[in-house]
């Protein structure tokens, strides 16, 4: 299978999960679609996101020499929304080397502070803000602040993420 043909041929939840699984057999395939995801054009890079999410969540010890790649994802501004809802997806679950925090935590941020980010985005990078809170509890404050400073202009989605982090 030529990965990067595959990808751009069709994008649904079964020709995804396809990849996913053909991406999961080898750590060699992995980084094939690693590197779809990481450095492919526009179109490729979307379409590589979603299974590049399949795959991290079927075998989530191949996505940890990617952890550092993920996180600056986060920075790009010329990739589509699903590049980075995927990339925060993902962090959501993993444990992030101490190193990475600070970038992560300023991305997250940033992220559910700005109005026109995706509210998939926000609800990922709550969790990701809620979890990297407990290591570093003076941001709690501050994520409170934001949320609420954010509450009324926020959908239900958010707002379900964000009232547990409240409530706790």
């Amino acid at each position: 299978m030529i990965l990067k043909e595959e990808i751009l041929k069709e994008h649904n939840k079964e020709h995804v999960l396809k990849i996913a699984a053909y991406a999961c057999s080898s750590k060699k395939r992995f980084k094939e679609l690693m590197n779809c995801y990481l450095q492919g054009e526009y179109r490729l890079s979307q379409r590589a996101a979603w299974s590049m999410s399949w795959a991290a969540k079927q075998k989530p010890e191949m996505i940890i020499p990617y952890i550092k790649e993920l996180v600056q994802q986060l920075q790009r501004k010329n990739v589509h929304n699903s590049v980075i809802r995927n990339s925060v997806r993902v962090l959501q679950d993993l444990n992030i080397p101490d190193d990475l925090h600070g970038e992560l935590m300023n991305s997250c941020f940033n992220f559910i502070e700005t109005p026109t980010t995706p509210v998939a985005i926000k609800a990922f990078s709550l969790t990701i803000l809620q979890k990297l809170s407990l290591q570093y509890p003076e941001i709690k404050q501050e994520l409170k602040l934001i949320i609420e400073e954010r509450w009324e202009h926020e959908t239900p989605a958010f707002k379900s993420r964000a009232k547990k982090i409240i409530c706790s």
